[in-house]
C-alpha cells in the first residue's frame, strides 16, 4: 500500500511528544466517533508487522468466495459438444451441466463398464 503524504509535523521535542500521548486515546479518554470510524476497519494482527498483516488478509476469504475442496470428486476436461446438444441443456437454465453429467451417468450405467475398451496408454 501507498503511502500519501501528510501536512503533519513528526514531533520533534519532549514537550510534543507528550502532547501527543496526551490526546491520544486510553485509559483517560474513550475514543471519539471518528477514531472508531478509523479504528473499525483496522487488522490487528498477533505478532503484528507487515507480512502478519498481508497473510492474515489473504486468508480470511471473501464473500461469495469458495474454500479450497478437501477432495475434489470432478475432473476439469476440455470437450467439444454439438450446438444441438448444448442447447438442450442450457435451455432448462442454470445447472445444464449438472443436467448433463447426470445424463452421461445415467447413460453409463445403462451401457455397462465391463467391457470397456482400454488405450494403452491408460493401461
Amino acid at each position: 500500500m501507498k503511502s500519501t503524504g501528510s501536512s503533519k509535523k513528526f514531533p520533534t521535542s519532549q514537550a510534543e511528544i507528550e502532547a501527543v500521548i496526551a490526546r491520544a486515546p486510553g485509559k483517560d479518554r474513550p475514543l471519539t466517533a471518528q477514531e472508531e470510524a478509523k479504528w473499525s476497519t483496522g487488522v490487528l494482527v498477533n505478532g503484528g508487522g507487515y507480512r502478519a498483516v498481508q497473510k492474515a488478509l489473504a486468508a480470511k476469504r471473501k464473500p461469495g468466495q469458495r474454500g479450497p475442496q478437501v477432495a475434489p470428486t470432478k475432473q476439469l476436461v476440455s470437450v467439444r459438444y454439438s450446438p444441438e446438444v448444448l442447447a438442450f441443456f442450457k435451455a432448462g437454465g442454470t445447472g445444464w451441466q449438472t443436467r448433463m453429467d447426470d445424463a452421461l451417468k445415467q447413460w453409463v450405467s445403462s451401457h455397462g463398464r465391463a467391457k470397456r475398451r482400454v488405450p494403452q496408454s491408460e493401461a
